[in-house]
């Protein structure tokens, strides 16, 4: 027997950015980008493998603004070894999300070739970018938001792009197992101040999402500002994160994990589980187990941080690509984050071996929740068990209720709409 379910929906605090193409423009207006850059000169504008909301149109949007003060922009993939760390296959992420050369109107360079520029103070060597390091300058694009893998005053944004994004495979490599020594805030900042210090680094611009997945802040920022922006920017960022609304879960089903929506596939502050030998797990939420039900296309089979669920379907397992997800796992020294965990090839089997492996709770009194990803938090199920606390929290309405926990024929559970 299985406890009845309700949709429920968070309501979260925060601006969204109407017109994005202005206000990027606006934003690099402001900062007189065009007192750096002079016409004729080549800008290289970074782009990550992460799913950030609107990124083809806010790099289009640079470069748009670029060619207008007379600059030649060009594009490069900056993330380290994702793409199963290829120049094709980062080529190919980027297509993805819609960055072509037609689609942007300038070209697209991408090479796994770093050169050497520096060392940090600890001594550890310092590489960029091949065509980063042969253009004139450098516009520094990604969103600013918490780390997947430790907590700091920067995690995720400006400074890890400069770091792990312009260091490519070989940078990326080196700094993880520097974090070992140094701890990943550290190596970060150290190594983006070296990237400072002595690449053509013109502009940064930051990016900032809400609880609803949106464009919520577009910052952009000159070189002397990043540090003091980025710590700024990471604040905020916080602020609107979206997470679950519940300190404690017996059972947490997720739709979907991908690169796309998490750099370990799961928002590991959404979930309370760090696979990590150097940074302790989140104190809360405390989750007893996760079931994972499938892998988003747009992660191309990198099943980078599966190790965190402790149940998966056999569908999500048939569409691993080892050598993705390996490449990553091994470069982020997190090979238990690419650990397959038990496996079964119905949903009603999974959820059976969850509810009994959580004590003696009965399963209709279990606290389940399913969502769609750990970037998709708007709209959620939950079990009864939960509604109190739904009733106590202002910021939680219920939509519909209650449906049974319904399974298919063949054990399958009925779609998340």
């Amino acid at each position: 027997m299985y406890p009845d379910m309700y949709r429920i929906r968070q309501t979260f605090a925060g601006p969204a950015v109407a017109d994005i193409p202005a206000t990027v423009q606006a934003e690099l207006a402001r900062v007189n980008v065009a007192s750096v850059i002079k016409p004729g000169q080549t800008v290289a504008l970074t782009t990550g493998s992460r799913g950030i909301t609107n990124i083809a149109t806010i790099v289009k949007a640079t470069a748009d603004y670029l060619m207008t003060i007379g600059a030649k922009p060009f594009v490069i993939p900056a993330m380290g070894s994702h793409g199963g760390g290829t120049a094709d296959g980062q080529l190919d992420v980027l297509r993805h999300y819609g960055i072509t050369e037609d689609s942007m109107g300038v070209p697209l360079r991408a090479s796994m070739e770093v050169v050497q520029i520096g060392e940090t103070p600890d001594g550890i060597p310092v590489w960029l970018d091949k065509y980063a390091f042969e253009a004139d300058h450098i516009g520094v694009i990604n969103r600013v938001k918490p780390h997947t893998d430790f907590s700091g005053a920067i995690e995720s944004g400006l400074f890890k792009m400069m770091t792990i994004g312009l260091g490519k495979y070989h940078g990326a490599q080196h700094y993880h197992r520097a974090n070992v020594q140094y701890g990943y805030e550290h190596v970060i900042r150290t190594v983006g101040h070296t990237v400072l210090k002595h690449a053509r680094i013109a502009f940064g611009l930051g990016v900032i999402e809400n609880g609803y997945d949106q464009t919520a802040v577009v910052r952009a920022v000159r070189a002397p500002q990043f540090e003091a922006t980025e710590l700024e920017l990471q604040a905020l960022s916080k602020k609107l994160a979206a997470r679950l609304p519940f300190d404690f879960i017996h059972l947490l089903i997720v739709e979907e994990m991908g690169k796309n929506i998490s750099g370990t596939g799961m928002d590991t502050k959404v979930i309370g589980r760090i696979m990590n030998i150097i940074e302790p797990p989140p104190k809360h939420p405390r989750i007893l187990r996760i079931y994972v039900r499938d892998i988003h296309d747009d992660s191309y089979g990198n099943a980078m941080g599966v190790g965190l669920a402790d149940f998966v379907s056999r569908r999500l397992v048939n569409k691993i690509d080892p050598t993705a997800t390996y490449i990553n796992g091994l470069t982020g020294l997190s090979p238990e984050s690419a650990r397959i965990p038990v496996t079964f090839d119905t949903d009603r089997e999974a959820v059976e071996a969850a509810l009994g492996t959580i004590g003696l709770v009965k399963p209709e009194e279990a606290r389940i929740v399913r969502i769609r990803n750990t970037l998709l938090l708007e709209e959620l199920d939950v079990s009864e068990a939960l509604l109190p606390e739904v009733k106590q929290h202002h910021t939680l309405e219920i939509l519909w209720g209650p449906k049974p926990l319904m399974f298919d024929s063949i054990g399958g559970l009925s779609s998340f709409m």
